[in-house]
């Protein structure tokens, strides 16, 4: 494969990237096994398991609202079976297609369930090699995770794609020009998933009647940040952020993000400075957000994201 790399010509921009890999690619056959795993909360987390054997298992953390259907998810666990390996997504709480049972859900910074999935993974095979993939919201859930933890986890090393690294600046981003398509389908995914969780905000909804959210900061503000236990939605952005943790990284973590993806700004990607000597940091000019597509024929695409994320993990194997 190609180091570095090179968009197809026949995808120009940060949309075409991002919205090919989102609609226009063929749904992958998985063979999947299921798996509920109770939590110390009462609360549950669903599994699904992709390859068969003893091999290297990775855990995959999807983005907002993504699940097994995701096509980049179908995509990363067909490699990681492809491989020999075994691949382990790791559904937030509520986005398998059943509802979760208490009233908190899952959001950018939240780190324990990934945490508690770590724990349990590696107590069951404790000289399994371990690694674990972020996309998105899961890659930024992945890195803050990383950075608290420092060396005291079992991963051998990870991946993050395409991260919210300034929650802040990513709502301001989605609420601007072509990106507000994201932002309303997003928000239209969320208010759909989550419509149980109305009625358990002690506040009254500012809005009066959920259709009326235009906005994800609107969203957070009223919604993810009473939730969660956070004052309001800056106070939730502030805490949740991935960049404040990059230098506190000291597993081996490689980091890949379009300098043009539509969800963020330049100015929210880190600099080479911030983040640890651990931690590789590749930012194509282009690619989009989980876009990452090459090739010369639109009949005959590359995803050449999921070939750099085999290889880069396959380094670390003993």
């Amino acid at each position: 494969m190609d180091r570095l790399f090179k968009r197809a010509w026949w995808l120009p921009g940060p949309h075409l990237q991002t919205l090919w890999a989102a609609l226009i690619r063929r749904k992958l056959f998985l063979s999947i096994t299921n798996e509920r795993v109770e939590l110390p909360d009462g609360d549950f987390l669903d599994l699904a398991w992709v390859g068969k054997g003893s091999g290297p298992i990775v855990i995959v953390l999807h983005g907002l609202n993504g699940s097994i259907h995701s096509p980049y998810i179908r995509g990363i666990l067909d490699t990681i079976a492809k491989q020999g390996w075994r691949g382990v997504l790791m559904h937030f709480r509520g986005c398998s297609g059943v509802p979760n049972r208490l009233a908190r859900a899952y959001h950018s910074g939240d780190t324990a369930d990934l945490h508690y999935i770590v724990q349990t993974l590696s107590q069951r095979e404790p000289h399994t090699p371990l690694f674990a993939i972020g996309y998105s919201l899961g890659g930024n859930v992945l890195l803050k995770w990383l950075g608290e933890n420092g060396s005291c986890h079992p991963l051998k090393a990870a991946v993050a794609i395409s991260i919210p690294f300034e929650l802040s600046k990513t709502v301001a981003r989605l609420n601007t020009g072509f990106s507000r398509i994201y932002q309303w389908r997003l928000l239209r995914e969320l208010l759909s998933a989550h419509q149980n969780k109305f009625t358990q905000i002690a506040e009254p909804l500012p809005f009066g009647n959920i259709k009326c959210f235009r906005t994800l900061y609107e969203f957070d503000n009223a919604i993810t940040a009473p939730l969660h236990g956070f004052k309001n939605a800056l106070d939730y952005y502030t805490q949740s952020s991935s960049r404040q943790y990059l230098k506190l990284i000291q597993t081996p973590t490689l980091i890949v993000h379009a300098q043009n993806d539509p969800f963020t700004t330049l100015n929210a990607i880190p600099q080479q400075h911030e983040v640890s000597a651990a931690v590789s940091l590749e930012l194509p000019e282009s690619g989009g957000h989980v876009g990452f597509i090459s090739g010369k024929y639109p009949w005959r695409p590359i995803y050449w994201l999921e070939q750099k994320i085999i290889c880069y993990l396959v380094s670390y194997l003993d």
